[in-house]
């Protein structure tokens, strides 16, 4: 079993250390830029698009986060960095752009979706992961992508997402299955990740002999308290308001990077096409996902 003490050090960002009351959208750069400045390991998502780009993003339709109503995978990046996030500034990263800004300076924990082209998505993670110097695991809700990484990548630490998929349209035997993680004992996952909010404390407990237990996704001091002492591991957000951060390392000095990467998207906004045509374009939404 891979070690994850790595991932212990501290609290995890959910998405990053994101808050949009001052502009910092989820998933963002200055969301991952303030998680590393409170030396917070940070947790992010990632996609592949229709050309093969790696983006770090949360839902499967850009809406929530952008007012356009429409798949991400049927985005290609030149199409895709024209939308801002939360009628910031921000636009949404690759995870090329997100490991050179983070560059080892805390752990990261990379949840795969799974919604469209899995090998790919892996395959072209891996390119730039595979010569990463920092520190990090995955994560995801299915279990083929868990046994994907034991077979293929057997040295990176893996996790098994879960909760109680009553919101899931699914069969019955499927959640089942799913929530109780049956195929564990295939695709031996190095932890488990588990929703905080309809855990089983008998299971937890037995699950917690075996392996570390990571709880998501801790929003305030109440969920904080109650969840401390029962999961190994926290993936947090609003950390300010129940959590002082232990800051043992030095600010960076990122805004050139940042700056560098705004030139970049300006480049390739130059050379794209126009922004996709809808009413609702302006119409941001800044709702919160549950997961």
């Amino acid at each position: 079993m891979n070690n994850l003490e790595f991932l212990k050090e501290n609290l995890i960002a959910h998405r990053g250390y994101h808050d949009i009351l001052k502009g910092i959208p989820e998933n963002s750069l200055p969301a991952f830029q303030k998680a590393i400045d409170c030396n917070y390991a940070i947790e992010l998502d990632v996609h592949i698009l229709k050309d093969n780009t790696v983006v770090v993003f949360h839902d499967d339709n850009v809406k929530r986060m952008t007012g356009i109503d429409k798949p991400l995978k049927d985005f290609t990046y030149p199409e895709l960095v024209k939308l801002h996030l939360n009628d910031t500034k921000e636009v949404i990263p690759t995870l090329e752009q997100v490991l050179q800004l983070v560059d080892g300076k805390v752990p990261l924990l990379i949840e795969f979706k799974t919604d469209y082209n899995l090998k790919g998505l892996i395959k072209e993670s891996m390119k730039f992961l595979k010569d990463y110097k920092g520190k990090y695991a995955v994560q995801s809700f299915h279990p083929k992508c868990v046994n994907f990484f034991k077979k293929h990548y057997p040295n990176i630490p893996r996790g098994q997402l879960s909760y109680d998929f009553k919101k899931d349209k699914m069969p019955y035997f499927a959640k089942l299955m799913l929530k109780n993680m049956f195929f564990n004992f295939l695709t031996e996952p190095d932890f488990i990740s588990y929703n905080i909010d309809n855990y089983n404390l008998n299971k937890v407990f037995k699950w917690k002999k075996k392996r570390p237990l990571l709880g998501w996704t801790v929003r305030n001091k109440n969920q904080f308290e109650a969840n401390k002492d029962i999961f190994d591991i926290l993936i947090c957000e609003n950390i300010d308001e129940y959590f002082k951060p232990n800051k043992d390392k030095e600010q960076s000095g990122h805004s050139k990077f940042i700056e560098s990467l705004q030139s970049t998207h300006s480049t390739i906004l130059k050379n794209s096409y126009k922004t996709p045509d809808d009413p609702n374009h302006q119409k941001r939404s800044i709702v919160q996902n549950p997961r």
